[in-house]
């Protein structure tokens, strides 16, 4: 089943065709939040924002956080159907924007907390595994073919500037080599 699922209604009509399945999510390569864990709450989130090109955009976030408790109680992580359960529990005091971006909040003692997509979902025998992917930040008005603004001289901030302006400069690998961060090299 290798997709995105970037908006509500495709995520939860995924998890509405599998509820017999254990939910699994995947965090890293061959990482996996422990089968402990608890969806602690669902936020919907709307964002409003002007990016550097000076467009405004809005969009709604459904963001699903997930707590991974320090003492591991469960040896099997909860079943789609427990999880179908709480997102009822929830739309029944917030209505979640059906087009809204999902993502997956995570965090533990390994792995700093943030917000990831649900990249894929696999069935692997009795579980659905929910693999989750990175955000990433871009630039909105260079993706739609336009410039970044502009400074008081009219020239755009992203831009790349006359190499004759500014000193070349060399960057040095501090770990390329087993002499770096020795007397003798210069690093220091």
């Amino acid at each position: 089943m290798e997709n995105s699922f970037n908006n509500w209604q495709a995520f939860k009509a995924v998890l509405t065709a599998h509820p017999q399945h254990t939910l699994q999510f995947q965090y890293a390569q061959d990482r996996y939040v422990d089968a402990s864990y608890h969806i602690t709450e669902i936020k919907q989130a709307p964002i409003i924002s002007v990016d550097c090109g000076g467009k405004l955009n809005s969009w709604t976030e459904i963001i699903v956080q997930l707590w991974e408790p320090k003492i591991s109680e469960n040896r099997q992580a909860m079943k789609v159907s427990k999880a179908l359960s709480i997102v009822s529990l929830v739309e029944k005091s917030l209505p979640l924007n059906p087009l809204g971006i999902v993502k997956i909040e995570f965090g533990n003692s390994s792995f700093d907390t943030r917000q990831m997509y649900p990249g894929a979902f696999n069935v692997e025998g009795e579980n659905l595994v929910v693999n989750l992917m990175p955000d990433v930040t871009q630039c909105k008005a260079i993706g739609r073919g336009q410039s970044c603004g502009t400074d008081d001289n009219g020239a755009e901030c992203c831009d790349l500037a006359d190499s004759k302006e500014k000193p070349e400069k060399t960057l040095k690998n501090l770990v390329a080599t087993a002499t770096c961060c020795t007397p003798e090299s210069g690093c220091c």
